[in-house]
């Protein structure tokens, strides 16, 4: 198949925040798939903190990215070439691939999607990855009961933002922690929270506490650093605690020291991490269920895209700082949706 592959590759491991000269742009000739691979162009591709991970030498629950490895990361792409059944030209897919313009896949990894259901992109953050863990976080962990106070730090990103969502729906009192105003102001305003906390405040715990007078049975974690803190002396007997992410540490080299855990054993707290991967039915669960709600527009998201494959170093930087409002995108070619049709060129 004539025409070529872009794709960005690990040059160097960063130190500290990601730069763009931390990869290299490679072109390769488009290669031809073999026996139930399938051959797409990139549409949209997710930039998700945990992606930070990949980037470090060191053991971690999945393989760290090599030096000369394409990055890798989730994506959705048109079908260009198959040779696996069920996939033809113009089929829109999703899946696990990385930082290029066109990927081969093995079909049995892709998800085929309506491309006259909702918004691709949203394949990405509210219908994918970043909702599937807030559902799953608070079905397996959260079990949020009417009544209780729930606590989600980065509110207004697209995990908190669900996680948030889905408490008030089984009738929670709930509290979203932001970076400035205008997230803040979303998040009540716009999601429905009861209230949201400015993480940059001056007295942070005051803040907190003020907005949970009750204290908190429910935290949804995804930030760690000084919110952590301030959430951990206000949990109740028997509270539950959603370990998703800790993305104010993720750039350095080595993890803070820990709290002290003894909180645990007088209050009989349940802390779990979770992964996404560990329940992969959740996501065909969370796909019917939240579908008809991202319709209908009674589920609630954001979204922050930039263009342009070349530039999604700079978007993960952001995404680490918290720059991103919602779910981060690099758009990477055409939407067929946006242009009325496929594009398999």
């Amino acid at each position: 198949m004539s025409g070529m592959r872009k794709a960005l590759v690990l040059r160097r491991r960063p130190r500290g925040e990601p730069e763009r000269d931390d990869f290299q742009m490679v072109e390769t000739p488009l290669p031809e798939p073999q026996q139930g691979q399938v051959l797409t162009r990139t549409i949209w591709l997710s930039i998700d903190p945990y992606m930070r991970g990949r980037l470090y030498d060191r053991a971690s629950y999945a393989k760290p990215v090599q030096i000369g490895e394409v990055m890798t990361g989730e994506s959705v792409g048109e079908v260009i070439a198959s040779a696996a059944p069920g996939f033809v030209p113009g089929d829109v897919v999703v899946g696990s691939r990385g930082w290029e313009t066109h990927s081969l896949s093995d079909a049995r990894q892709l998800v085929k999607l309506d491309p006259h259901g909702p918004p691709l992109s949203t394949y990405l953050g509210v219908l994918g990855m970043p909702g599937v863990t807030a559902y799953s976080g608070m079905v397996d962990v959260g079990r949020v009961k009417q009544g209780e106070t729930v606590v989600v730090s980065a509110a207004s990103g697209p995990v908190g933002s669900v996680a948030g969502q889905l408490a008030k729906r089984a009738g929670a009192r709930v509290v979203g922690v932001a970076g400035g105003p205008e997230k803040c102001l979303w998040v009540q305003e716009t999601l429905g929270f009861d209230d949201c906390v400015d993480h940059r405040s001056m007295d942070l715990e005051a803040a907190l506490r003020a907005a949970c007078p009750n204290g908190i049975d429910v935290y949804f974690e995804n930030v760690g650093g000084a919110v952590q803190a301030a959430v951990i002396p206000l949990l109740n007997v028997f509270a539950r605690v959603i370990v998703c992410g800790l993305v104010a540490q993720y750039n350095d080299p080595k993890p803070p020291p820990g709290p002290n855990l003894g909180f645990m054993i007088v209050k009989r707290v349940l802390m779990q991490g979770i992964l996404v991967s560990d329940k992969p039915e959740r996501f065909a669960e969370w796909r019917a269920l939240a579908t008809p709600w991202v319709k209908d527009g009674s589920l609630h998201y954001r979204e922050t895209v930039i263009d342009g494959l070349e530039n999604a170093p700079e978007a993960l930087a952001l995404v680490l700082r918290g720059g991103n409002f919602g779910k981060m995108l690099v758009r990477v070619g055409p939407d067929p949706q946006a242009e009325g049709g496929p594009t398999t060129a």
